[in-house]
């Protein structure tokens, strides 16, 4: 039976090997920023910033305390939602979620007002969205 060989390490030599061979560590980065995040609780329905300050403009009434800063996110939708619940057959939580029930009742809206021809069926489409624009440039 053969002996194995004799092991050294030359001086300096496994501290040397232990950094030349790791990897360096990755940077570290926020798996997303601030700025990417906070557009998605806004939905304007394809309204630009000036035409969605109109809109705000218009909600204290409704319960809007929010700045008008042409993005209409939860704050926005809720004082919408509160007017469409009494006016235009919003029957779900006034919790500012541009969902089914919100486009519906803004649909019943646009439709008797600001020219919407499309079904009342909850998707804010092409149609949709045009008849929103029609109501933020008239107010």
């Amino acid at each position: 039976m053969e002996e194995a060989p004799p092991v050294g390490i030359a001086a300096g030599g496994l501290a040397a090997a232990g950094t030349a061979a790791a990897a360096p560590a990755p940077a570290e980065r926020a798996a997303v920023s601030t700025q990417s995040v906070a557009p998605l609780s806004v939905n304007n329905l394809g309204l630009s910033v000036s035409q969605a300050k109109k809109v705000q403009r218009s909600l204290p009434a409704w319960g809007y305390k929010g700045e008008t800063d042409g993005y209409l996110g939860t704050g926005s939708w809720m004082a919408l939602q509160r007017y469409m619940k009494a006016y235009w057959g919003y029957d779900d939580a006034v919790d500012g979620v541009v969902g089914l029930n919100t486009v519906k009742a803004l649909q019943r809206w646009m439709k008797t007002r600001f020219n919407y021809k499309g079904p009342i069926d909850g998707i804010a489409g092409p149609d949709t969205r045009a008849a929103f624009k029609r109501y933020a440039n008239f107010i």
